[in-house]
């Protein structure tokens, strides 16, 4: 790898060069292929990059690639230089001029570049001419009309590149990208207000197409109703996309979409262009015999123009050869959300889900909590396998959604393989194949490419429009790559069709709900919606069990005979023909099949409470850990997979230490023999407030006893006799009412949480003598004197009530029933901050929110006895004294005042921590633990 000061030195004998010669480099016949010979390929050579691929690696792993370029019209097919990490993940393009062009004025050398990399969703790219070097900020949506100046984050002339060396040294070159300084430069540099993300656009674009299609259709074709609306509108886009994204990819010819709106019936032209595709995909995408609705329709040709125009250059903004799968999955997961609703004239309207209404929006994974679950899951399990051994292992999402963890476990599962045959050096033929598993260029053969695909990944959603979409992600995962030349290839030499069926892989049903549901005898509406489904049938070749050993004649055998049948037997038979080579002739295969291998995904986060109930009384009936979807899925889970199979998913952290979850966290404890997690905070899904935590379980009983959720400083509050909270006062909630019944001015006094501080009450409002009759079930509540505490909180805000004020549902009050515990004793321990370190310990999860308490929380903490007399009447004194000094601060108007009270309140706080500490027992050194934690 190139030093730095060997890099100034030939980047200084470039600029040299190029000042002497400058008058001849200018000229227009000076063209672009030399100036990247003799000038850029030099240049980044000098910071360190393989730009000539001197490493001898395969095309795939080549540190940079370069690209042919393809005019069409005035637009260039692919950016000149992509410069990537070890493993081929792009960092930045590179688009090259010759002097000649004004790179800092001209338009459209701008417009290039910015467009591939907002598709790639690349924070950066550069164009230079080896004269002038432009770093762009490729966050921003680029529009063809911008200036030249727009989004330009950095301008250098070659004058400038030795005094601005330290940038370039420190921001492009090999060795400072492989130690994180790529990433802290475009943090700080790119200017992320107005930003404009291509999967947000994205989605734009086909929530546009969506509202085009589904009024034309339903104009139309009043025949059919919502569900077939839904589903033709859905194939259609998908279809469309595809396409699209195959003729950017090489793989159909160019313009091939845009022909169908040049004359005739456009959707006419449309549909035998997807008949076409058909014979050569196979992907079940285009299976026009299985669609019965497509056909017949009518579409208006203005609708499908619309379409396809926003499809092409200038109105489209998108690469699609560079726009990764990942980023349509994310746009895809948000457009799923929504559903296509007739009215009764036949008008159609978009419109969320109930579903995802109820659960607050649709949550789509950040790529790096799909990498971090798939890396610990199935790359744990394939560590030191063969190929062989790893066709075997079976991995499901069970709430698969857009498909964004199956895409990632096949994404790793297809560099997995790559790695392991480019590493037997050539050696990679196997016996009975059509073709070697890798091409030439070292990327693996499509056949290859689909028996991983059609082997290890499964996917279940009750949306079949998910189900679709999941498909379609990973078939365009298993095309990257493939080219119209590689495609004709197969067709002609083995009559193979590219792609394969994945009806058998992924499925539409109701992961939680089985078909012993149908008891109840349901009718077709709750059929069509709660989608009963029975894994063993769905995945026969996953639940065989041990005596269900099937050698390779007889599947053969099967296979044959399978021929004679429906269209689906032939999908299945095919598939074994696929993958029977694999296998030696006797060997047994399925045997160890009890379940799958590897679970991974995002499970729904929606309680109980907004489901149906006939759906909600089955999983109440079925299942332990009932608290809420994501708990009944894990349980669910762990009765899907074999013994040392792993489970990675990304839920709420609330059940790591919420009472409600008790029944989880036992399951888990008994049903797995190992756990991990990992706490995300708050910030992982965009707009929504939710403490997530990424876990990792392995199946098996455990050999001894064990607690994963085990706190050790339970320890500290165990040093002395103690009694919960719950067995010393009757605790109950506030009034069932909002914000919206408190006055400022009537007769009832009622406060509500966000009036309620620690040792003190800031606002007293009311409520009408209505409102009172109406919610007032128990008077006895209110009464003084009364511990009140705020539901919500990083720590607990609680005071005594002397007033019989009334609360609102977001305070808990405390009376006490056993009358030798003083209240200011129980307000001075709820209000130390030993407590508050037990609330971060065992009642709040890692959180920048204010979490709820929740009253058996409240009910567990453990009070010491008042055994200690001197010190539980010294804590009493100075809990009087701090309430008086918070009241008289409360009343006081001068500063200086206010100061001198909040001095006594300091030290008064200050010594009930001390007083509390030596009530539990602590020492000095837990004492700092404590402190270290509350700070």
């Amino acid at each position: 790898m190139t030093d730095k000061e060997t890099a100034y030195g030939k980047i200084s004998e470039l600029v040299i060069r190029f000042k002497e010669q400058y008058a001849s480099y200018k000229k227009a016949d000076y063209n672009e292929t030399l100036t990247r010979r003799d000038f850029i390929d030099p240049f980044f050579k000098a910071l360190g990059w393989d730009v000539d691929n001197k490493n001898g690696y395969a095309e795939s792993y080549r540190e940079v690639i370069h690209e042919d370029k393809v005019k069409v019209g005035k637009a260039t097919k692919a950016p000149d230089y992509s410069f990537r990490l070890p493993g081929g993940k792009r960092l930045f393009f590179v688009e090259a001029k010759k002097p000649y062009i004004s790179v800092k004025e001209e338009i459209q050398p701008a417009y290039q570049v910015r467009r591939y990399g907002w598709s790639a969703k690349l924070p950066i790219s550069i164009i230079t001419d080896f004269e002038e070097f432009s770093v762009y900020d490729c966050t921003k949506k680029p529009k063809p009309t911008d200036k030249a100046s727009v989004a330009r984050i950095k301008y250098l002339s070659y004058e400038e590149y030795l005094t601005e060396f330290e940038f370039l040294w420190d921001t492009f070159s090999k060795e400072r990208v492989l130690k994180g300084s790529f990433d802290k430069y475009v943090q700080s540099d790119t200017n992320k207000k107005g930003t404009a993300t291509v999967d947000k656009e994205f989605l734009q674009s086909l929530d546009n197409w969506r509202t085009y299609l589904a009024t034309s259709i339903s104009w139309n074709n009043k025949v059919l109703d919502e569900d077939e609306i839904n589903f033709v509108v859905q194939q259609t886009i998908d279809r469309i996309i595809f396409l699209r994204i195959a003729e950017d990819r090489g793989v159909e010819p160019e313009n091939n979409i845009a022909q169908c709106i040049k004359s005739g019936n456009y959707y006419s032209n449309l549909y035998n262009l997807f008949l076409t595709a058909d014979e050569k995909y196979n992907s079940g995408l285009f299976d026009l015999k299985k669609d019965t609705v497509s056909k017949n329709i009518v579409i208006d040709n203005k609708v499908i123009k619309n379409i396809i125009e926003e499809l092409y250059y200038p109105k489209c903004e998108y690469a699609f050869d560079v726009l990764p799968v990942e980023i349509l999955g994310t746009a895809y997961e948000q457009f799923l959300g929504k559903v296509i609703r007739i009215t009764s004239s036949h008008h159609s309207k978009i419109e969320e889900k109930p579903e995802v209404r109820k659960a607050g929006g649709v949550y789509y994974t950040p790529q790096y909590v799909v990498d971090y679950i798939v890396q610990n899951t199935v790359g744990k399990l394939v560590e030191g396998k063969t190929p062989k051994e790893v066709c075997y292992i079976k991995i499901l999402d069970p709430a698969c959604g857009s498909g964004s963890f199956l895409l990632g476990a096949y994404q790793y599962l297809l560099d997995w393989h790559k790695k392991y045959y480019n590493n037997l050096k050539g050696n990679t033929t196997s016996k009975g194949r059509k073709e070697d598993v890798l091409r030439p260029d070292g990327n693996l053969t499509t056949t290859e490419k689909k028996r991983i695909l059609l082997n290890n990944i499964y996917g279940v959603d009750i949306d079949v429009n998910a189900v679709e979409v999941s498909k379609l992600s990973l078939l365009l995962k298993c095309m990257e790559g493939e080219t119209e030349a590689s495609i004709n290839q197969q067709l002609r030499l083995f009559n193979d069709r590219v792609l394969p069926t994945l009806d058998n892989n992924i499925k539409c049903g109701n992961s939680l709900v089985g078909t012993d549901f149908y008891d109840n005898q349901l009718s077709l509406d709750e059929d069509k919606r709660i989608k009963p489904f029975n894994w063993q049938k769905a995945f026969p070749l996953v639940f065989l069990k041990k005596n269900d050993n099937i050698k390779k004649q007889e599947l053969l055998s099967l296979a044959k005979k399978a021929k004679y049948h429906a269209t689906k037997a032939m999908e299945y038979a095919q598939e074994i023909e696929t993958n029977i080579d694999s296998i030696n002739e006797n060997d047994i295969i399925y045997s160890n099949y009890v379940g799958f291998d590897v679970i991974i995904g995002n499970p729904p986060y929606v309680q109980l409470s907004n489901i149906d109930n006939a759906s909600h009384s089955y999983l109440l009936t079925h299942f332990s850990a009932n608290s809420d979807l994501y708990s009944i899925f894990i349980e669910r889970c762990l009765s899907l997979v074999k013994d040392n199979s792993n489970i990675g998913f990304i839920v709420p952290s609330l059940f790591l230490k919420g009472v409600r979850y008790e029944s989880l966290r036992a399951i888990i404890n008994t049903q797995c023999y190992n756990f991990e997690f990992k706490e995300l905070g708050d910030g992982v899904f965009e707009n929504v407030k939710m403490p997530t935590c990424i876990i990792l379980l392995k199946k098996g009983k455990p050999s001894l006893q064990q607690n994963f959720f085990y706190n050790k400083n339970l320890n500290l509050f165990n040093k002395v006799s103690t009694i919960k909270l719950g067995e010393i006062a009757e605790i109950h909630r506030g009034l069932e009412i909002g914000k919206n019944k408190l006055l400022d001015n009537e007769e009832k006094e009622c406060i509500t949480g966000s009036s309620l501080n620690r040792y003190a009450i800031t606002k007293i409002k009311y409520i009408s003598r209505k409102t009172h009759n109406d919610f007032l079930k128990n008077e006895a509540y209110f009464l003084s004197p009364k511990i009140i505490v705020r539901e919500t909180g990083n720590k607990f805000y609680a005071t005594i009530d002397y007033k019989n004020l009334l609360t609102t549902r977001s305070i808990y009050n405390a009376k006490i029933r056993k009358l030798n515990f003083s209240y200011d004793y129980i307000l001075g321990i709820l209000n130390s901050k030993f407590l508050e370190f037990y609330f971060k310990q065992f009642i709040s999860p890692n959180t920048k929110l204010f979490p709820k308490i929740r009253i058996v929380q409240l009910q567990e903490i453990p009070i010491p006895d008042n055994s200690e007399k001197q010190k539980v009447i010294e804590l009493e004194k100075i809990v009087q004294q701090i309430l008086l000094l918070y009241s008289e601060k409360q009343q006081t108007t001068l500063r200086s005042t206010s100061e001198q009270i909040q001095s006594k309140i300091d030290y008064c706080e200050d010594r009930i921590n001390e007083i509390v500490y030596q009530i539990y027992g602590l020492t000095a050194n837990e004492i700092k633990i404590v402190e270290g934690d509350t700070e």
